[in-house]
């Protein structure tokens, strides 16, 4: 999914048009992680339920719990499903040591573990909001362990 205010941004700090791994070199790894939680509409609809986003694990297996009504809107779902899967990275990053962000050319962004593996939580994303697997929580346990 190409995320067109990612370009925007990457011209402003002096980005490559390749993939840039942002847990070193030029770009603030911090800066990125700070766009990529701020997921508003996730972070809205998990509010409106009485949950909240601290970017940890529980929250994870709260948003999980959540009645997926936004499954009825279908112009809502696409814009969720990006939102579920930035915030499942962020948790990651924040809490997995040696995790970091990775944009691939096209300006997808990934997680990077330590070990080189390459997570695609946007496309997560979309899945748990479209169906709700897989559950976050779960991913997020399989992603931690490795």
């Amino acid at each position: 999914m190409d995320i067109p205010f990612l370009g925007r941004w990457r011209k402003r700090r002096g980005g490559a048009g390749g993939g840039a791994a942002v847990a070193g070199g030029e770009d603030d790894p911090a800066a990125t992680a700070d766009l990529f939680s701020e997921c508003a509409l996730l972070r809205s609809q998990a509010a409106r339920a009485g949950v909240r986003l601290d970017d940890s694990a529980a929250s994870l297996e709260a948003l999980d719990q959540l009645p997926p009504r936004w499954r009825d809107d279908e112009d809502l779902l696409p814009w969720l499903g990006n939102d579920a899967g930035l915030y499942l990275g962020t948790v990651v990053v924040r809490t997995v040591p040696g995790a970091c962000w990775e944009i691939l050319p096209g300006g997808r962004p990934v997680v990077r573990l330590a070990s080189g593996r390459e997570i695609d939580v946007v496309s997560a994303g979309h899945a748990w909001a479209e169906s709700g697997v897989p559950e976050l929580s779960q991913l997020y346990a399989e992603i931690a362990e490795s």
